[in-house]
């Protein structure tokens, strides 16, 4: 993952590609009937499974820049991916669908502080202005469909913190986009992810039971579409764009996920969503705009140096 290269509109259609497959996971998660925390340890390891080749593939073939040291890097986000599913699948099931949805959309607003922190990357002008219009849509929702209730302030603060887990994850792909190449990155992050989901999920549940056809289907779907194709292509992004870009048009999973729901389970949205997703497309679009019109769109050069551009 070197950070020498300029994205193209290539690496954008891999990016928005991965936000549509990422959006996915939620249609396999109901389709299942598996505990899920095993679930995520599920999904994990055959994920590191279908990639093992390129793994071992890119592993040959950057041997000379490449050692076993590298997967250290991989160590703290793999944990990191393992709490967020754990976390965000509890959480979820412990307040309303609403909640979950406006706390998973607060992303953006924690980002910039994240990679002011760990990879000295400041906010551009037009970053916070696509950054406020897109959170002025989240703001819309939670006031049109946010439940306060007390029941639910245990769910919501396991929401809140598995947003913050999926933040430092994204933020760190953007800190180690190094490595040599992505496979050599997230396998062993997936690998990690899965041990560490396996590991605890044995404090709640056995994995010796008898699984469905469904239940196998939900396994490789999970693995392929939303990891695999989903969050490897965030982490791909992260080695091509600034972080908030990444961040801001990552909310588009919420506008997918819910026109997929519409579709397939009848789950029909409320109007405050038409606004909300507006207000992420608009964004959307400011960023991209200017994301393309950088005379350097890596932009690495005086992200290293703090400055504001």
């Amino acid at each position: 993952m070197h950070s020498d290269k300029k994205h193209t509109p290539v690496h954008l259609a891999v990016l928005l590609a991965g936000i549509v497959a990422a959006s996915t996971s939620v249609l396999f998660i109901k389709a299942s009937t598996i505990n899920p925390v095993l679930l995520a340890s599920y999904r994990l390891i055959a994920a590191t499974i279908f990639l093992l080749p390129l793994f071992v593939r890119d592993v040959r073939r950057h041997h000379a820049v490449w050692s076993r040291r590298d997967v250290l890097t991989s160590i703290l986000p793999g944990i990191i991916l393992g709490l967020h599913f754990i976390t965000w699948i509890t959480g979820a099931r412990l307040t309303p669908a609403a909640n979950a949805s406006l706390i998973v959309c607060l992303v953006p607003l924690v980002t910039p502080f994240l990679l002011a922190a760990i990879v000295h990357e400041k906010l551009t002008r037009p970053e916070i202005i696509a950054t406020c219009i897109a959170l002025s849509g989240v703001l819309w929702l939670g006031y049109a469909d946010y439940t306060i209730n007390i029941s639910y302030v245990r769910g919501d603060s396991i929401c809140f913190g598995s947003m913050l887990l999926f933040a430092l994850y994204l933020v760190l792909a953007r800190r180690n986009r190094h490595v040599a190449s992505v496979w050599l990155y997230v396998v062993p992050l997936y690998a990690i992810a899965g041990v560490f989901c396996f590991i605890c999920a044995l404090f709640v549940t056995s994995p010796i039971t008898t699984y469905t056809g469904l239940d196998i289907i939900a396994i490789f779907g999970l693995a392929l579409i939303p990891t695999v194709l989903g969050h490897s292509s965030l982490n791909y992004a992260m080695k091509f764009f600034r972080g908030q870009v990444v961040s801001v048009l990552a909310m588009g999973e919420f506008i997918v996920a819910s026109v997929l729901a519409w579709f397939i389970f009848k789950e029909v949205p409320h109007i405050s969503f038409y606004i909300t997703s507006l207000a992420v497309i608009i964004s959307a679009a400011i960023i991209l705009r200017t994301t393309f019109q950088r005379a350097d769109p890596d932009g690495v050069a005086s992200h290293s140096t703090g400055q504001r551009d």
